[in-house]
């Protein structure tokens, strides 16, 4: 027997809850909408697994980061969905999708036809097996992305005190991770090939004082070489890490952070795609009717800079849903909505830091503040200068009302002719836009 809903989510990330949570606003009737998740639990806030879950003092748990908490929103708890007359079908994956014939079909061979579909798939992991990476399938390696992996991990950490960690890449899950190692008090090493961590975002400057900060908190770092191969022990667990530039290393846990890929395949030949991702609208339509795709697997316009670009980021995800759900309801009003006008945000929390960025990070960079590693207090910034103008801004341990400023300088883009001028004005001149 097939199901039939009018509308379905199909991911149960963060923007398959805040999509429930905006078609809660908006007015649904009971048995109207479905989130389909291959994950066994409601949706919650993913960042949380590589910080607060892995504390080593009251750690976070569900159902404590249920969305919509992150954004400062009300907790979203199993019983609200029923509450709402909303199914959540869990423990479920989607193997086969028929955009045609609207209807999605599981592994257990379940039927779920709907009216309107919103792609929530969210980003796999890209995984050392998929490179053949020699010995990449030994016990102890983990990939974090849902609750299950946080939960494997954080065991293997209170089972092995004190043990030799390898953390592989230097981006976002990278830093986050050696720092929580760390305070669990295990003996962490990072690995990347690039030049400095998060080279996506950090220039040299800005990554010499987390690399300084983060030697002083005892993390070891590697740069410019990969990891080639693990050898591992009688009862199959990681032993040793085999570095491209001949080196090799003790580790009794190796975390893995070297990116995601968008979960498209199901739409593959399908729907219309670009630049990795579904390519929508800025109402997030794809291109078939009654199909919206949000969060890491939209490709969107990006008014701000007119262009299409794919963003991976949580509050992108928030938004992008939300977003989505009030233009479905409009159409269905014969209304309309504000095309989406999104402000590019990334951040990060570990150990004692705080940082926040708004904007694009191209064209020439000025640093301002005390960067110093050694500092009690370090409070420093970067502004990205394009064609004259401040396009992006960036700044770690910023006040409320600071991280505000920056905002808006990246939001407005106001001139920027003497880049020394603006060294030296620093955060003051964001204070003044």
């Amino acid at each position: 027997m097939a199901k039939s809903f009018k509308y379905v989510i199909l991911g149960g990330g963060v923007s398959a809850g805040y999509a429930a949570r905006e078609f809660a606003k908006q007015g649904l009737k009971p048995g109207e909408l479905a989130i389909i998740s291959k994950e066994a639990v409601a949706p919650y806030e993913r960042p949380a697994l590589s910080k607060a879950y892995l504390f080593p003092e009251s750690p976070a748990r569900l159902p404590g980061f249920h969305v919509c908490v992150g954004s400062g929103g009300e907790r979203l708890l199993p019983e609200w969905y029923k509450e709402k007359g909303i199914e959540l079908i869990l423990s479920t994956e989607i193997v086969k999708a028929d955009l045609a014939a609207k209807s999605l079909i599981s592994a257990a061979g379940e039927t779920f036809n709907y009216q309107i579909l919103i792609i929530a798939t969210g980003s796999t992991v890209i995984r050392l097996t998929d490179f053949g990476t020699q010995g990449a399938d030994a016990k102890n390696i983990f990939y974090l992305r849902e609750v299950d992996d946080a939960d494997k991990l954080y065991e293997t950490i209170k089972a092995k005190p004190n043990a030799k960690a390898l953390v592989v890449g230097g981006g976002y899950i990278g830093l986050e991770l050696s720092a929580v190692l760390r305070l669990n008090n295990l003996d962490v090493t990072m690995v990347y090939p690039e030049p400095w961590c998060m080279p996506r975002l950090f220039t040299a400057g800005l990554a010499a004082f987390y690399e300084g900060y983060y030697k002083n908190k005892g993390v070891n770092i590697i740069k410019g070489t990969v990891v080639v191969g693990f050898t591992s022990n009688s009862n199959g667990e990681v032993k040793e890490v085999k570095l491209k530039d001949g080196r090799v290393l003790e580790a009794d846990i190796v975390v893995v952070g070297v990116g995601g890929r968008p979960q498209t395949a199901l739409f593959k030949g399908q729907v219309e795609e670009e630049k990795g991702g579904i390519k929508t609208d800025s109402f997030f339509k794809t291109s078939v009717p009654d199909v919206y795709a949000v969060g890491d697997v939209a490709t969107f316009p990006l008014k701000l800079y007119s262009e299409l670009r794919r963003v991976e980021h949580v509050d992108h995800s928030r938004k992008s849903a939300e977003q989505a759900v009030k233009a479905i309801k409009a159409a269905e009003e014969g209304k309309t909505v504000e095309e989406y006008d999104y402000l590019p945000y990334f951040y990060s929390r570990s150990f004692d830091l705080s940082w926040q960025f708004y904007g694009d990070n191209v064209g020439d960079t000025v640093l301002f503040g005390d960067n110093n590693p050694e500092s009690p207090k370090p409070k420093f910034g970067s502004y990205w200068i394009k064609d004259g103008k401040v396009v992006g801004a960036f700044l770690e341990n910023g006040t409320p009302e600071e991280n505000k400023a920056i905002a808006k300088v990246a939001r407005v883009q106001p001139p920027a002719q003497d880049l020394d001028q603006l060294a030296k004005e620093g955060l003051s001149f964001a204070s003044k836009i």
